[in-house]
């Protein structure tokens, strides 16, 4: 069995991307087989079930509605999810609006990009530079202007310990225009909120991002490097050496507004 497809590190995987999830849940919850995020953001990558792995569905969905009223919200199924949960949500009147890759790579073996010219990848070392790097991954993803500085807040708060999430932001003349975070827990380093400005596309700042988060998490000792891939981002990952070894796909309830799922700009599909 290929390392990366032991049921072990995938566990792994999935355990890192639940963590980093409910890093945003600011007025969220968690109990046994049930996690939730609550942002209280008005975007539905923001809010959501990233697992639900026991227990009863419908005393599930009962807690998630009320916990999320009046938010955009998905619900998200994959390996770790309860079998059959699936069909509760269809009969619930959820649909399926979107699928994930979640991908994984050797440390040792991830392709390096030829530099950008002029770019340069740092970590984001105070307020400020945290402040410029929530604008640019919020306009990167088309979300609403009137949500950033609430998620700068949330971002400003998050509860991880120092080491465990690092931020990175490419920079062309001063100003960032793509970022990136690793998150290294549950053994593995994973990568996420990689995002480029629209007008900055196409130059390879995105995998000068990701290799720069994989090369700080191989610096750290980990050797297993994991992400949640958008539409736009997948050819980019699996030129990096990167390969699909599970899928999340994304649920939202039918008479909700449009929900635009993780990782992805406007009508595109999955981002963060």
């Amino acid at each position: 069995m290929d390392e990366l497809t032991h049921p072990k590190v995938i566990a792994q995987q999935l355990a890192n991307a639940r963590e980093f999830w409910l890093g945003y849940g600011a007025e969220g919850r968690r109990r046994s087989g049930l996690f939730m995020y609550r942002s209280g953001v008005a975007d539905a990558q923001l809010n959501g079930v990233v697992t639900f792995s026991g227990g009863s569905f419908k005393s599930a969905l009962e807690e998630a509605e009320t916990a999320f009223s009046g938010l955009p919200w998905l619900w998200w199924v994959g390996p770790d999810s309860r079998p059959g949960v699936v069909g509760d949500l269809e009969s619930h009147r959820f649909s399926h609006v979107g699928s994930m890759p979640v991908m994984a790579i050797r440390l040792d073996r991830v392709r390096r990009p030829s530099p950008t010219p002029s770019l340069e990848v740092n970590v984001v070392e105070d307020a400020a530079e945290l402040a410029e790097w929530v604008r640019c991954w919020t306009w990167a993803f088309g979300m609403d202007t009137d949500l950033t500085a609430k998620i700068l807040r949330i971002e400003a708060a998050r509860p991880e310990s120092p080491g465990r999430l690092t931020r990175f932001a490419a920079r062309l003349d001063g100003r960032i225009v793509g970022t990136a975070a690793l998150y290294s827990s549950q053994g593995v380093a994973g990568v996420y909120v990689v995002s480029t400005l629209k007008e900055h596309r196409g130059r390879g700042i995105g995998m000068q991002l990701t290799a720069a988060a994989l090369q700080a998490g191989h610096e750290q000792g980990l050797s297993i490097g994991t992400l949640q891939a958008s539409s736009l981002g997948l050819r980019v990952y699996e030129r990096m050496g990167f390969a699909e070894v599970s899928r999340y796909r994304l649920f939202a309830a039918r008479n909700a507004e449009p929900a635009r799922t993780p990782n992805a700009p406007r009508s595109v599909g999955p981002r963060l």
